[in-house]
């Protein structure tokens, strides 16, 4: 697997201001053979940047010698595809079709896709989508995005997030199968399943080739009567290490392992990087 970080775990990353060329030296400097870049409505790399801006980047990436396989398209928590404005699903899905453009351009081989939510929690204003309406408007948006991925050459992958979807590997599997593109799969973030009490190989096993690619986080649960929990530095939470990686070598997973840490912090990335170096050995 190839060692990965998310350009969310630099400075300026999360409000897509870090020029991409500063993440790529501060993800080689840390030991990093990949990065995942971001895409957003304002910033650096937009929904409207040129091919031959998105080319620059795709050639910076490889003259550092780092792999660019990844685009992470994080706006879609701005612009659902499951909101119940017609409208508003009809934006979220134009702007991931660009989106998946400037993947292409970018020399990227996937897509991370949030693909709607029931609920967001930090934006009171949107929703409960009722669940069916809900899981109907994402197959729709999933299935709309498939052609476009098949045109360009670039995989869709849907993430399992905290968006009330999706939250049973039996189900992700079926909405998978019923798309029936091989353009179209999983993101699956390893972390993420720890916060719904699920166990992360068991999805790995159940999604199989399903999956595109992934993304690992850590996760520490504190128990109580406040339910409260914490994403934390990769090792330091409860995410079953050996048990993942020995579920992902199974199913031949062999490419980008991501760290998407957020949020940045000092010293962040040289922790990460030893810790995968000691998950990669697993």
């Amino acid at each position: 697997m190839i060692k990965s970080i998310s350009y969310w775990a630099m400075q300026g990353g999360l409000e897509n201001t870090c020029p991409p060329e500063s993440a790529m030296d501060q993800a080689k400097a840390a030991g990093f053979k990949g990065i995942e870049l971001a895409i957003a409505p304002t910033g650096v790399i937009t929904l409207s940047s040129d091919q031959k801006t998105c080319e620059k980047y795709r050639d910076a990436a490889r003259q550092k010698g780092l792999v660019l396989e990844t685009l992470a398209a994080g706006f879609a928590w701005g612009m659902p595809a499951t909101h119940p404005d017609a409208g508003k699903r009809r934006e979220s899905i134009e702007a991931h079709k660009n989106a998946l453009q400037r993947a292409a351009w970018l020399g990227c081989k996937t897509m991370l896709y949030v693909p709607g939510a029931v609920r967001i929690l930090w934006e009171p204003s949107y929703g409960p989508v009722p669940y069916k309406q809900a899981v109907t408007w994402a197959r729709e948006g999933i299935k709309q995005l498939a052609d476009q991925a098949e045109k360009v050459g670039v995989e869709v992958g849907v993430e399992n997030v905290w968006n009330g979807l999706f939250y049973s590997p039996l189900e992700f599997a079926q909405v998978i199968d019923e798309i029936g593109s091989a353009k179209v799969g999983v993101y699956f973030d390893v972390g993420n399943v720890l916060g719904y009490h699920q166990y992360p190989p068991d999805w790995i096993e159940t999604l199989g080739k399903r999956i595109k690619r992934v993304h690992i986080k850590d996760f520490k649960h504190v128990f109580g009567w406040q339910g409260n929990y914490d994403f934390c530095d990769l090792l330091k939470g409860d995410v079953p290490w050996k048990e993942t990686m020995a579920a992902l070598k199974k199913i031949g997973y062999d490419k980008t392992l991501v760290a998407e840490m957020i949020p940045p912090n000092e010293g962040i990335l040289e922790r990460t990087s030893k810790a995968m170096d000691q998950i990669l050995a697993m």
